[in-house]
C-alpha cells in the first residue's frame, strides 16, 4: 500500500465524516418536520433553518462518491454495482425530500401543502434509515467472488444487525437535527427540541449498547482491531453522553457538537474496521484490498494537486454560507 493510497482512503473517510454531520442535522429536522411541528407557521420555520444548507451538504455525498469512484474504481464497482436496489431507493428518497421543499413553498392547498411536507418527512427517514443499513450490512461482510462481483439475497441486506444499525443512523440523525433546531431557533421550538431530547437521549443509549453488542458477534472489527474498535465505541458513547450532558444542562452548542461527534465515530468506527480492506466479503481471500482496488499512482498524484488546490477556496465558501445564516429564527408566538 503507497501513501497515496492510504491518503485518499482517509480523504473519502472524511468526506462521509463531513456529509454526516452536515446532512445528519438536515435528516433529523427534515423527519421533524410533520411530527415536531404543530402548525404551518411552526414547519415554515423548521424548514427555514436548514433552507440555506441542505443542498449544499448534499454535495459531501456527490464528492464522496466521485472520490471513490476516481481513487478506488474497483471499490466504486462492487459497492455501488452490490447496493444498486438499497443506493436507488436511497437517491429516491432524496430527490423526493429535495423537491418537497420547493413544492410545498409554491402549493397554494392545504391538502398539497400536507402532502409534500409528508415527502419531506418520509424522504428524511428513509434517507437515514437506509444509509444506516447499506454501512452496517456492508462491514457484516457480503458474498462476493474472486472478481469482486457480489451476488447478495434479501438476508444479506435486510437482517437484525443492518436494521439496528439503520435505526442507530436515524436515531443519531434525529437527535442532531433537534440539537441544530435548539441553536437556530428561540421560544416554543427551541423549547420544545430541548424537551423531545430529554426523552429521545436515553432511547439511544439503549440502541448504541445494541448495536455495540451485535458489531462484536457480526464483524470481525473486535478480533482483527480490538483496541482501536473498543476505543471507538467508547469515544461514540462519551460523545453520546457529553451531548445528552449538553441537553440536560441546556448548553446547546455542546449538544449540537457532541451528536455531530457521534455520527463521525460512526464512520470512523466503519473505516477503522474496513482498514485495510475496502469491500469485506464473506470469504476473506475474496475481500478488496485498499493495495489492489486503486486507480494508477499517477491518477492519485494529479487528484491530490487538483484537491489541496480547490478545497481551501470551497472550504471558505462553505464557511462563510454559514456565517451569513447564523441568526435565530423566531418562534411563531414571538413573531406576531
Amino acid at each position: 500500500m503507497t501513501n497515496l493510497q492510504f491518503l485518499w482512503f482517509i480523504l473519502i473517510g472524511v468526506l462521509f465524516s463531513g456529509f454526516f454531520f452536515l446532512e445528519g442535522f438536515d435528516f433529523g429536522v427534515g423527519m421533524l418536520v410533520k411530527s415536531f411541528a404543530k402548525t404551518s407557521d411552526e414547519r415554515d420555520v423548521v424548514i427555514k433553518t436548514i433552507g440555506p444548507h441542505w443542498d449544499g451538504n448534499e454535495v459531501w455525498l456527490i464528492t464522496a462518491g466521485g472520490a471513490m469512484f476516481a481513487s478506488f474504481p474497483m471499490w466504486y464497482a462492487t459497492l455501488f454495482s452490490g447496493f444498486y436496489l438499497v443506493l436507488f431507493l436511497i437517491l429516491a428518497a432524496l430527490i423526493f425530500r429535495g423537491v418537497s421543499f420547493e413544492f410545498r413553498a409554491n402549493m397554494k392547498t392545504d391538502t398539497w401543502r400536507n402532502f409534500w411536507e409528508w415527502a419531506a418527512t418520509i424522504g428524511s427517514f428513509c434517507a437515514a434509515f437506509l444509509f444506516g443499513m447499506l454501512f452496517t450490512a456492508m462491514i457484516a461482510g457480503m458474498p462476493i467472488d474472486k472478481n469482486g462481483d457480489m451476488t447478495a439475497h434479501f438476508g444479506d441486506y435486510v437482517n437484525l444487525f443492518s436494521i439496528v444499525g439503520g435505526v442507530a443512523v436515524t436515531v443519531l440523525c434525529l437527535v442532531h437535527g433537534l440539537n441544530f433546531i435548539r441553536l437556530k431557533t428561540s421560544g416554543s421550538l427551541r423549547d420544545r427540541a430541548l424537551s423531545w431530547n430529554k426523552i429521545l437521549y436515553p432511547v439511544l443509549f439503549a440502541g448504541e449498547v445494541v448495536f455495540a453488542i451485535l458489531l462484536f458477534f457480526s464483524t470481525d472489527f473486535f478480533d482483527k482491531k480490538p483496541m482501536t474498535t473498543t476505543a471507538i465505541v467508547v469515544a461514540l458513547v462519551i460523545f453520546t453522553v457529553l451531548a445528552y450532558w449538553g441537553v440536560l444542562g441546556n448548553h446547546e452548542w455542546l449538544s449540537f457538537i457532541g451528536s455531530g461527534l457521534s455520527l463521525i465515530s460512526v464512520v470512523v468506527l466503519i473505516f477503522n474496521g474496513l482498514f485495510p480492506r475496502v469491500m469485506i466479503a464473506n470469504n476473506p481471500a475474496n475481500s478488496l484490498l485498499i493495495k489492489n482496488s486503486s486507480n494508477s499512482p499517477y491518477t492519485l498524484h494529479l487528484m491530490t494537486i487538483l484537491t489541496f488546490s480547490i478545497l481551501p477556496i470551497v472550504l471558505v465558501y462553505f464557511i462563510w454560507s454559514y456565517w451569513v445564516f447564523y441568526k435565530r429564527l423566531a418562534s411563531p408566538k414571538q413573531s406576531a
